[in-house]
């Protein structure tokens, strides 16, 4: 059989939230490459190779997984949540449009995954039932001052927004200009949701109000998100709900 590269999502951590399109592509690959956590969550059988590497190496990863294509395998290069969102498939494509011309004849296919946004936005309700933006806070890959800027005007143009890595032990600063930003931006009651390690055992959601968030309720596993002037909060009996509109005023 020729080689092919598929670029799949593993969803926020449920093995349920896996797709089944995915779990075929991964039963008929010859080798699994991605970030280690992620390749370690694919179970080891006969005729599977896996390629673990590092968090920051995505370049070097998906020229791995083109040329293993092809020279013959079936190569699925694995991310978490959806591989379009933060993840491979643009790591995939910018290798591609940068490498050998060759790898441009390959079969290559993104398969989707449940994104931590979603996954998030459903354990808390519908909090993205009406328009949102999604901002990854990572400085790594672009500067502080387009974050910022993006914050800003996201608050301005009252969209739900969903962030991902919001605070890491390396940027331990970010999220608390993050929360000042949005204080500056937004009235104090906005609701804000934390939704940590979703679909785990270590799942954790917590709804508050802008003014009492704090950094220390965010780290890596979280995602968090900020409604806008719309967003609801309906108390009941066991954890509320949290809903936008899908009409806006």
């Amino acid at each position: 059989m020729s080689g092919w590269l598929k670029i799949v999502g593993l969803g926020p951590g449920a093995d349920a939230m896996i797709t089944p399109e995915v779990t075929a592509a991964l039963s008929d690959a010859t080798d699994v490459v991605g970030y280690v956590p992620y390749v370690n969550r694919v179970a080891p059988r006969d005729g599977l190779t896996r390629h673990g590497s590092d968090n920051r190496e995505e370049i070097r990863r998906a020229e791995q997984a083109l040329q293993l294509a092809l020279e013959g395998h079936r190569v699925v290069v694995v991310s978490s949540g959806d591989p379009g969102v933060f993840a491979m498939a643009s790591a995939v494509f910018e290798a591609l449009e940068a490498g050998d011309a060759v790898w441009r004849a390959l079969d290559i296919q993104v398969m989707p995954g449940i994104s931590a946004m979603l996954a998030a936005s459903a354990r808390a309700g519908a909090p993205l039932g009406h328009d949102f933006c999604c901002i990854n806070l990572s400085d790594n890959l672009k500067p502080w001052a387009l974050i910022e800027k993006r914050l800003r005007l996201a608050a301005e143009a009252d969209f739900a927004m969903a962030f991902y890595n919001p605070r890491s032990k390396s940027r331990p600063v970010g999220f608390e200009r993050t929360l000042e930003v949005l204080r500056e931006a937004c009235e104090p009651e906005r609701l804000i949701i934390f939704a940590r390690a979703v679909s785990t055992p270590d799942e954790s959601i917590r709804v508050t109000a802008l003014k009492d968030a704090t950094p220390e309720m965010a780290d890596m596993r979280t995602l968090v998100i900020v409604g806008s002037r719309q967003t609801r909060l309906i108390e009941r009996d066991g954890e509320p709900l949290v809903y936008t509109p899908r009409s806006a005023l």
